[in-house]
């Protein structure tokens, strides 16, 4: 349990590859975490040593997760929970951009179940868990994309909304449980998911992104941007004529 100044002893990263989880994790490191959990669908290229040498002594362990085994969910957050204890931080960090998903229907369904489908599943699965408990967050990386969908990532976008709209609404579900929900709205974040893309207008790096889920999980905001700019550039882009909206685009 997060001790007397919210420092948690327990975090799981659902999809533990995502150098933004990973650096949520080192910007929440202190005396107090005792153990880190990586799900990952291939445990050999999570970097267990490389983790676990930026904190300072935490226990870092990787567990194979596959976002689109929904049936599994359930059964995977009791076996952490029944190797670790309660848990007091989960990542909700996996995800596909689907560059493709807009010219072939498959993939854009695929994209669907890992990006949206998965989180519903795994996130509900979580939720359970952390109700049961009385405490813990549930962070979820959403993204602007999901504020207004743009033609040139729209299903990537639209898997963005649904998400963001599930965590959010989670969020009011768990209130008064004990458990609770941040939805984290990056913009663009330098990793290595969009290298070689052209950057947006306020493209951050993922340490930015850490600093500003580490301010929101101990100001218990159900919501944070980062950077925190974006909030009032969205707020005006919501209502941008289609016209301007895709001239954005181009």
């Amino acid at each position: 349990m997060n001790n007397a100044i919210h420092q948690p002893q327990t975090i799981v990263v659902l999809g533990g590859g995502s150098e933004i989880a990973r650096a949520i994790v080192v910007a929440l490191d202190s005396a107090s975490l005792r153990t880190v959990v990586l799900g990952c669908r291939n445990t050999g290229t999570a970097d267990v040593e490389g983790l676990a040498a930026q904190l300072g002594g935490a226990s870092v362990t990787a567990r194979h997760f596959d976002a689109i085994d929904h049936g599994g969910h359930v059964d995977w957050v009791a076996a952490v929970v029944a190797d670790h204890g309660d848990i007091d931080i989960v990542i909700q960090a996996f995800g596909q951009l689907g560059a493709d998903a807009a010219d072939d229907p498959l993939a854009a369904a695929n994209l669907v179940d890992v990006n949206f489908a998965g989180a519903v599943s795994s996130g509900l699965a979580v939720a359970n868990q952390l109700r049961k408990q009385g405490h813990g967050v549930l962070v979820s990386l959403s993204s602007v994309a999901g504020v207004r969908t743009r033609a040139s990532n729209f299903v990537y976008g639209s898997t963005k909304a649904g998400l963001d709209a599930f965590t959010t609404g989670l969020g009011h579900a768990l209130h008064g449980s004990g458990a609770r929900v941040l939805t984290v709205r990056p913009g663009m974040v330098r990793t290595s998911m969009t290298e070689g893309m052209q950057e947006a207008p306020f493209t951050v790096d993922a340490d930015e992104v850490a600093a500003a889920t580490v301010n929101g999980l101990r100001k218990k905001k159900a919501v944070v941007w980062a950077p925190a700019k974006l909030q009032g550039v969205f707020g005006l882009l919501r209502v941008a004529p289609n016209a301007v909206w895709r001239k954005l685009d181009t």
